[in-house]
């Protein structure tokens, strides 16, 4: 093996130690000098029209900073227009770009030696590397096979950087991204469940059980109930609470984009691919994934969700292999799974892969005792929102609250809550105490329940107070609403909103039979 090869084989070895792309290019350009005596090298990255340099060794520490459009350095593009080494004659009367940056000599170059390697990757040029000598006919001997050599171990080095940098920013942008969704997952709507009726100690009691497992949770409820705070609170009481928290709502996924959007694509997938993308499912590698409204999942994403369930693996469009993750999945619904299965638009595996442990979120109307409780953590935020000193209920105000029904639950409230703080600003002011009127909340028709007086609603005459009042007008919209199905609890549950166990407790609580024949005790 001749002296050269020895070279070239020591420029790999060394190359293949590198740590970093800052090592990796300062080796480079040290095997070369080692490989070729020279005064100075400098490797310059292409981009679009200009070199950019990545690395220099015997130039002024300033040129690292410049910029050298070719437009403006005739050797440089004379170089970056070769298709292999080029070597400049000593008397060549090009302006020089290093000129009076040499550390070896001072001044204008006087003749001297000076030649480059363009790199190219895939018949692409990436960049040059620039080898000068301050003796003429230095690089004489040096042999065209061992440049070419070199400048293909370069353009390696160069592409390998290039691509790991690349990578690199992915990643970042990527850490970035999952950062973002779980901060906005953690802080949207709040980030406390709050409530002191028997039903929610249960709740808290249920969360507080499985969010120390792994277990996979499907959250039931009614819109409105809360059931993405209730998500939030199992990550964030569980052993990846460090990791992402990643929010999708299956609601608002196109079908023809669902299977991209929760398992990522490749590049060139489909038309708008143009970069490869991962999916929500990769972005919680480590952590939770909260798929909100899982009921409205297509039937076609459901058998790859149940893959992902029971092996851990996704598969991006358009890849052939498999990727391993490892994500805690948490669902929500406001549908009645059971009833959808029933009906064929959802899988019977898939439900009870995902019902390991259900929780479910009782409505507002069930908890009467919590809302001045909710009322006061929404005054308290609106107040902040408002910028006003002050912001308080009038006693009407309170006791309009206590009396609604609230169909749209705890969002409903909170809704109500800022129309109401804005128009109490609007007639008051922003100075000083703001008090909120009964009739600031406009609930009188949309949510009080009117109870009639009339013999004909099967209700007593006089209701004398607020809790038989509204145990009476629930007695009446179930056994209604039984009627109309024909008893049939599952579709009597659709129609109420409320999941078919809950409304079935309910009953019993209100006196009503649960069996075929509807009696009211």
């Amino acid at each position: 093996m001749n002296s050269d090869n020895h070279l070239l084989l020591e420029v790999a070895l060394d190359l293949a130690n590198s740590i970093n792309t800052e090592d990796r290019f300062d080796r480079l350009l040290s095997c070369i000098r080692k490989a070729i005596r020279c005064d100075a090298v400098a490797l310059l990255r292409l981009q679009q029209q200009m070199l950019i340099p990545l690395a220099i060794q015997g130039l002024a520490a300033d040129t690292l900073g410049r910029r050298f459009l070719l437009s403006e350095h005739p050797r440089l593009a004379a170089l970056c227009n070769a298709e292999r080494v080029h070597r400049f004659p000593p008397d060549c009367p090009l302006p020089d770009p290093y000129d009076g940056l040499l550390l070896a000599h001072s001044g204008e170059l006087p003749v001297h030696s000076c030649m480059g390697l363009p790199l190219y990757s895939d018949g692409q040029l990436m960049g040059l590397v620039t080898i000068d000598s301050m003796q003429p006919d230095a690089f004489h001997h040096i042999s065209d096979r061992t440049l070419a050599l070199i400048a293909a171990l370069s353009a390696a080095t160069l592409k390998t950087a290039l691509e790991l940098a690349k990578l690199s920013l992915h990643a970042h942008q990527a850490r970035q991204l999952v950062e973002e969704l779980t901060q906005e997952a953690l802080l949207k709507d709040g980030g406390e469940l709050i409530g002191q009726s028997a039903s929610m100690q249960a709740l808290q009691h249920d969360i507080n059980l499985v969010a120390g497992s792994d277990y996979t949770v499907l959250i039931l409820g009614e819109s409105g109930v809360g059931k993405e705070l209730v998500a939030r609170t199992v990550h964030k009481k569980s052993a990846r609470h460090r990791g992402p928290l990643v929010h999708l709502n299956c609601a608002a996924l196109p079908e023809t984009l669902a299977d991209a959007e929760l398992f990522g694509h490749a590049r060139g997938a489909f038309t708008g691919a143009e970069r490869e993308r991962p999916g929500k499912f990769l972005l919680a590698d480590g952590g939770t994934i909260f798929l909100d409204e899982i009921g409205e999942l297509p039937l076609s994403i459901q058998s790859k969700l149940l893959r992902v369930l029971q092996r851990g693996e996704i598969q991006p469009v358009g890849k052939d292999q498999v990727q391993q993750v490892n994500v805690r999945i948490i669902a929500a619904t406001n549908r009645d799974l059971q009833l959808e299965v029933q009906q064929g638009r959802f899988r019977a595996d898939l439900y009870h892969r995902l019902s390991v442990y259900p929780l479910t979120v009782p409505p507002l109307r069930q908890r009467p005792e919590d809302i001045l409780l909710l009322a006061g953590y929404f005054i308290e935020q609106t107040r902040r929102k408002l910028g006003v000193r002050q912001l308080k209920l009038s006693p009407a105000a309170a006791q309009a609250l206590q009396a609604a029904v609230w169909p749209g639950n705890v969002r409903e409230l909170e809704h109500v809550v800022s129309r109401a703080a804005l128009k109490a600003s609007g007639r008051e002011g922003r100075h000083g105490i703001l008090t909120m009127q009964a009739e600031d909340l406009a609930l009188t028709s949309a949510a009080v329940p009117v109870v009639s007086t009339s013999d004909d609603s099967g209700m007593p005459q006089a209701l004398t107070d607020l809790k038989t009042a509204t145990e009476a007008f629930q007695r009446q919209l179930i056994l209604q609403t039984l009627a109309q199905t024909n008893c049939n609890w599952a579709e009597a549950a659709r129609r109420l909103q409320l999941d078919r166990a809950n409304l079935q407790r309910l009953a019993k609580r209100l006196g009503i039979s649960t069996g075929r024949v509807i009696q009211s005790a």
